[in-house]
């Protein structure tokens, strides 16, 4: 098992990390809009989900890997309703490439953030 470590994606802010290599797999945590310097995104759910994928694009690549080679995704949203505008910003990340997905709607997110994604992906 291999831990992954970026300063181009924010911080773990808790006892766990950015992400882990299991054999050919890597596992992320959630990422929320935060900045690579710890500081919120303040924004709408598309501008949060944007950086929700800046971020996601960042431990994918120090851990070998990119969104092409993502084998499944979890998205978790605030507000049901928001679904179509994340959505849209999402297709626009996985275009011709389309990995299993699931889409959870939650009472609250850390930081009380609008959407967290996390990612399994394949490691070359």
């Amino acid at each position: 098992m291999k831990t992954v470590y970026t300063s181009l994606a924010p911080e773990a802010i808790g006892p766990y990390s950015q992400g882990v290599i299991v054999n050919n797999l890597f596992y992320s945590s959630g990422q929320i809009p935060l900045k690579p310097n710890g500081e919120l995104l303040e924004g709408d759910v598309q501008e949060q989900t944007h950086q929700v994928f800046a971020n996601l694009k960042a431990v994918l690549a120090e851990a070998g890997s990119s969104l092409d080679s993502v084998v499944k995704a979890t998205v978790f949203i605030k507000n049901m309703d928001e679904f179509p505008l994340i959505n849209e910003v999402y297709g626009s990340y996985f275009d011709t490439h389309k990995p299993a997905r699931s889409c959870v709607e939650v009472a609250r997110l850390p930081k009380d953030v609008l959407v967290e994604i996390e990612v399994i992906a394949l490691v070359k």
